[in-house]
């Protein structure tokens, strides 16, 4: 069996204006281009209230980094209170939204996530030997490299919402 280790989890918080539509593509296209992680949406729920909508989501990804590790992320999005708006903008009428925002993003490190030293007790023991003797520096070259992903996405997030609320 495949262990995992979660190794990255934050989350970061927004309430003001922005596009819903335009911020949910530029997160996609952002992990797709920068991370290589293929994503699925696993669920998106919308709830009305009146003019209001509070809607869930939540991606997960997988990126194969070499035969042994793998990279898992699971990012998931909580809207409350979005509603339609309209603002000026070089003298111009824009529809956006408003809202309370919330993006968790965690980061794990699959090992072995084919099951290769899963065959017998012999060959788990050589697993063992194998990360604590032979691989540890790779084992925390390739942590690094998820919480830098995984950092990095949620710093684009911040800074794209804070852009956007300024507008």
């Amino acid at each position: 069996m495949a262990e995992k280790e979660e190794v990255f989890s934050s989350s970061i918080k927004y309430s003001g204006i922005f596009s819903f539509k335009d911020f949910y593509k530029f997160c996609y296209e952002w992990l797709k281009e920068e991370t290589k992680v293929s994503l699925t949406e696993d669920k998106y729920e919308e709830k009305i209230t009146g003019d209001k909508k509070n809607i869930e989501v939540e991606w997960s990804g997988k990126k194969k980094m070499t035969d042994y590790f793998r990279f898992d992320a699971g990012i998931k999005f909580s809207i409350k209170e979005l509603t339609n708006v309209e603002i000026i903008q070089n003298n111009a009428k824009i529809q956006t939204n408003k809202g309370d925002i919330k993006i968790t993003c965690k980061g794990t490190l699959v090992r072995d996530y084919e099951g290769k030293f899963e065959v017998g007790a012999f060959q788990k023991f050589l697993r063992s030997i194998y990360e604590k003797w032979i691989i540890p520096s790779r084992i925390n070259q390739y942590e690094d490299k998820i919480i830098s992903a995984c950092d990095g996405f949620l710093s684009q997030a911040k800074a794209y919402l804070d852009l956007e609320g300024k507008r």
